[in-house]
C-alpha cells in the first residue's frame, strides 16, 4: 500500500501545469539551500545534498537552475532558513504531519494553521501524530515492459534493502539516511533501472479510509497547504483511492 500510495502522489505532482511545477522547483530549491548550509556544496561529500540533487533530476529540475542554487547558498550572505514540522489531524482523523523550510516562522505558522482549520482539521503538539509513522529510504522503481521483479529484489538485497513491495511500481525501503538511499539509487541506475523518486521519508504504520465528501474536504486542504512555498512536504495516511 505504501508505494501504490507514494507513486500516485509523485504521479498527480508531475502531471501539474507549468506553474504549479515551478512552486515544485521552489520548494526542491529550499531543500537544496539547507543541505548546502548544513553539509557544504559539493555532493561527493554530502550526501543530503546528493539526494536533494536526484530528487531534482527526477522532476526534471534543469541543471543550471540546480547549480545556480548550489552556488548561491554556498556564500555567506544566502537566507537563512530553517526547518519547521508541524503535526495535526485532517477532517476524519486522517493524521498529517507538514514539513517546511522558512526565513519566517510567524507566517509559516499562520499559514498553516489556517489551512488546518478552514477545512476541519486541527493542529497538535509536537509527536501528537508523528508517531504513527516510521522513518524509511525510500526508493521508487519505474516497472518497464521487461521487468524483472526477481532481479530486481536480488539488487536491492545486495545493497541491504529493509523490504520490497512489487505493484504498480516496485518499491523499496531501506535504512532512513541518506547514505543507504544514494547508494540503491546508484545501484539501480548502474543496472539501467528509471528512478521515479527517492528519499528519507515517513511511512504511515495504517492507513484511513474517508467517505467521498470528507476526501474533496481534506485534498482542499492538502492543496491549500501545498500552496504555500515554505511547505516542503505534507504527510497523511489517508488511503489512496483505487483507480
Amino acid at each position: 500500500m505504501s508505494g501504490h500510495s507514494k507513486w500516485n502522489n509523485i504521479k498527480a505532482r508531475k502531471g501539474k501545469s507549468d506553474a504549479e511545477r515551478s512552486r515544485i522547483f521552489t520548494k526542491i530549491g529550499r531543500e537544496i539551500m539547507v543541505a548546502v548550509k548544513e553539509g557544504g556544496a559539493n555532493p561527493d561529500t554530502n550526501n543530503k545534498l546528493k539526494m536533494c540533487i536526484a530528487k531534482a533530476r527526477q522532476y526534471n529540475m534543469p541543471n543550471d537552475k540546480v547549480n545556480g542554487i548550489i552556488k548561491k547558498n554556498s556564500e555567506s550572505n544566502s537566507a537563512n532558513y530553517v526547518e519547521q514540522t508541524y503535526e495535526g489531524y485532517g477532517v476524519g482523523g486522517v493524521a498529517v504531519v507538514v514539513k517546511c523550510f522558512t526565513d519566517n516562522k510567524n507566517r509559516t505558522s499562520s499559514d498553516v494553521r489556517y489551512a488546518f482549520e478552514k477545512f476541519g482539521g486541527s493542529l497538535g503538539s509536537s509527536g501528537s501524530v508523528t508517531y504513527m509513522f516510521d522513518n524509511k529510504g525510500v526508493v521508487v522503481v519505474e516497472k518497464g515492459d521487461t521487468f524483472d521483479s526477481d532481479a530486481a529484489m536480488e539488487l536491492a538485497i545486495n545493497y541491504n534493502a529493509l523490504d520490497c513491495e512489487d505493484d504498480e511500481v516496485f518499491t523499496v525501503y531501506c535504512e532512513p539516511n541518506a547514505n543507504a538511499v544514494n547508494d540503491l539509487v546508484s545501484a539501480f541506475e548502474s543496472a539501467g533501472y528509471t528512478i521515479l523518486s527517492s528519499g528519507v521519508e515517513m511511512v504511515p504504520q495504517n492507513y484511513v479510509q474517508l467517505d467521498d465528501a470528507k476526501r474533496e474536504t481534506f485534498n482542499k486542504m492538502i492543496d491549500k497547504l501545498d500552496e504555500s512555498d515554505d511547505v516542503i512536504d505534507v504527510i497523511h495516511n489517508l488511503e489512496e483511492e483505487d483507480e
